[in-house]
């Protein structure tokens, strides 16, 4: 699969990230990180992302993060593309991107580099070093320290033909739309803010159908369900199931920093795809927002 074929499947359809498997001791469990692949993928989403920000790509030690890709990628062989996550500092970013590609991922996310202040210039240099690294395609994600102007986004464009997809988890909608505008069809676009639905029938008014579902690991139809009744514009559907479930949804996630991780890991356990406890420093759902969140899925029927 070439960078624009990727482009072309990123740009419509549902993406998601699955979350990463560990068992009680906290280490990489393959065997049911492949169980989990194997669940979700017939459920339709265009494209994974592995080890990405749901998948904890920010406490995974590299040879565990190239178990983690291997198994991905030959888990969902022949079913759904997988792009992995990659990111921390340019030389150790550039690292990851290269084992992703000789594994054989179909592309990768780059997240933002975290915690060194950076002109955004030196952070368009870091995406440009990583792009020119591989020749799998390339999605950049705009969030917290990485805010690339559309001027930057479009330089970026015009020196990397791999760097097909532009994620917005910024949120904010006059820079969403100067790039939309100035970038045009060059990027495939993806709506990255967390807990996305929330967020999907405004985004797609803006030119951004596509975004990456959290939720799709625990309960994958109403998911799908979402995405298909936005893209319907049926108002109905979408009003209800913002009302039912994503804003009472919001109100356990919001409660502690790092719940956007943990939250997901605790559906996934209550529908029996336990992925075992997020790792330090992020903690779980205390009991009671565990059983809350139990009653919401319970609410939303079998999937």
């Amino acid at each position: 699969m070439n960078p624009q074929e990727l482009k072309s499947i990123l740009s419509s359809g549902l993406l998601s990230f699955p979350v990463t498997d560990f068992d009680a001791a906290g280490n990489f469990n393959a065997s049911s990180y492949a169980r989990r692949l194997e669940w979700l993928a017939p459920y339709g989403a265009s494209a994974l992302f592995a080890a990405g920000g749901t998948g904890e790509f920010f406490s995974l030690a590299p040879d565990e993060y190239s178990a983690i890709i291997k198994t991905a990628v030959d888990t969902c062989a022949g079913s759904v593309p997988i792009l992995a996550g990659v990111g921390g500092p340019t030389r150790l970013a550039i690292q990851y991107a290269q084992e992703v590609e000789r594994l054989g991922a179909k592309g990768l996310l780059l997240l933002p580099h975290y915690l060194t202040e950076a002109s955004q210039e030196g952070v368009a240099e870091h995406v440009e070093q990583v792009c020119k690294s591989v020749n799998i395609g390339v999605v950049v994600y705009n969030r917290n320290v990485c805010r690339l102007t559309p001027a930057l986004l479009e330089r970026l464009a015009e020196r990397c033909p791999n760097l097909i997809g532009y994620k917005d988890g910024l949120g904010d909608i006059e820079l969403m739309v100067s790039i939309r505008r100035r970038l045009g069809e060059r990027f495939s676009y993806l709506g990255g803010l967390p807990t996305a639905e929330v967020y999907a029938a405004a985004y797609k008014a803006l030119g951004v159908p596509v975004y990456s579902s959290a939720v799709f690991n625990f309960i994958p139809k109403t998911a799908m369900d979402f995405y298909k009744a936005v893209a319907a514009d049926d108002h109905a559907t979408v009003g209800k199931l913002i009302d039912d479930f994503f804003l009472p949804y919001l109100e356990i996630r919001n409660r502690r920093a790092g719940y956007a991780v943990s939250i997901v890991k605790a559906g996934a356990r209550i529908v029996g795809h336990d992925a075992g406890p997020v790792r330090a420093p992020l903690t779980d759902l205390l009991p009671g927002e565990y059983e809350q969140l139990a009653a919401l899925i319970d609410a939303q029927g079998a999937q």
